[in-house]
């Protein structure tokens, strides 16, 4: 049974990682961009997925259309 830091690599970190990666999943779902840009962000995310997720957090957010109040 792994202990202390190979815990932590081995358990932890991967699930940070995917709860990072459905996150970016949700915030693309639930975002409205121009045109097509909503399917190209989710077929890169899928494609690459944590290089993606990456990707999208450093520009994509950027690209989303932001709601009037």
């Amino acid at each position: 049974m792994p202990g202390g830091l190979e815990f932590l690599i081995v358990s932890v970190i991967p699930l940070l990682l995917l709860g990072i990666y459905i996150y970016i999943l949700i915030d693309i779902l639930k975002s409205e961009f121009d045109g097509a840009n909503k399917l190209i962000w989710l077929i890169v995310v899928f494609v690459l997925p944590f290089v993606g997720a990456i990707l999208y957090y450093f520009i994509g957010r950027k690209q989303k259309i932001q709601k009037s109040n």
